[in-house]
């Protein structure tokens, strides 16, 4: 399974950021999601921090449902574009500085199901984040190599 979440930091009115998500086992998205952060970000990273947290709940659900569904899976793979992030969600407390309880909280539960096995968590460079979709109007070519992505190739 291959997971692709990304936030775009403070877009909204209220300067709330947005996430997005989309799951693939291979070739379009069997899972997508959009959301509006509940609450405000001080950072890019904190932001990529809250949208791991808005969507790790599918994550580990979709893969306990595949597996007794019968078929195991071996990766369950979180791609993130953000590098500050992905050091956050892999050595918790150990790459943090100050933070508020909150944000300590979505990253060591992340960084919990990573220690555990149950997620990992790959870097993806932005050009080639999928989710990006899901978070921010797209124009031109990136907007079309996304949606052929999802839909398949557009004639």
């Amino acid at each position: 399974m291959k997971w692709m979440i990304d936030a775009s930091f403070a877009v909204h009115p209220d300067f709330k950021s947005h996430t997005g998500g989309t799951l693939s086992f291979g070739g379009g998205a069997a899972q997508v999601m959009s959301k509006k952060h509940k609450l405000n970000s001080r950072s890019s990273t904190e932001a990529e921090l809250i949208a791991v947290d808005d969507v790790v709940t599918m994550i580990l659900w979709t893969k306990l449902f595949m597996e007794w569904q019968g078929y195991p899976i071996e990766k369950n793979i979180l791609y993130q574009d953000n590098k500050s992030a992905i050091l956050l969600e892999e050595n918790g407390r150990k790459s943090a500085g100050k933070r508020s309880r909150a944000i300590n909280i979505r990253y060591f539960f992340i960084t919990d199901q990573v220690e555990k096995g149950n997620v990992k968590i790959e870097y993806c460079p932005t050009d080639n984040m999928i989710a990006d979709f899901m978070t921010k109007p797209l124009q031109g070519e990136k907007f079309r190599k996304f949606r052929d992505l999802f839909l398949g190739p557009q004639e």
